[in-house]
């Protein structure tokens, strides 16, 4: 994990060009000590802040504080982990009942006949 101070973007007063408020968090994915399943599972997650060496950068600017910033992208990348740690439960396949199979076709043969209906009438 690396911290980097850097200018915050939009507007500013005096003070802005002098201070480095905004914080850079760069958190390697494959160095970190995390467990391998909770690797994997944040490496093919499809964020723009991931980069192709499994790097994710979080950019903090909301507060004037470089410190309020550092905390606010910490507490993102924790959510962030949090997050890939839910394993999403596995589908089980199911058939159409037998049901919902004869009223699926019945529904398809009325509206056959009724756009048969709408057509010329012959001698």
């Amino acid at each position: 994990m690396e911290f980097t101070a850097i200018r915050a973007q939009g507007p500013g007063g005096q003070h802005v060009n002098k201070v480095s408020s905004a914080v850079q968090l760069r958190f390697d994915v494959r160095q970190s000590n995390l467990p391998e399943n909770i690797q994997t599972r944040l490496l093919s997650s499809h964020d723009n802040r991931l980069t192709k060496d499994g790097v994710m950068i979080i950019k903090a600017q909301r507060y004037r504080s470089a410190k309020l910033n550092r905390e606010e992208a910490l507490a993102r990348l924790r959510e962030w982990v949090l997050i890939s740690t839910h394993q999403p439960k596995a589908r089980k396949k199911t058939k159409p009942t037998r049901g919902s199979q004869l009223r699926r076709l019945d529904s398809k043969t009325r509206h056959g006949q009724k756009k048969n209906l709408r057509g010329k009438i012959g001698d």
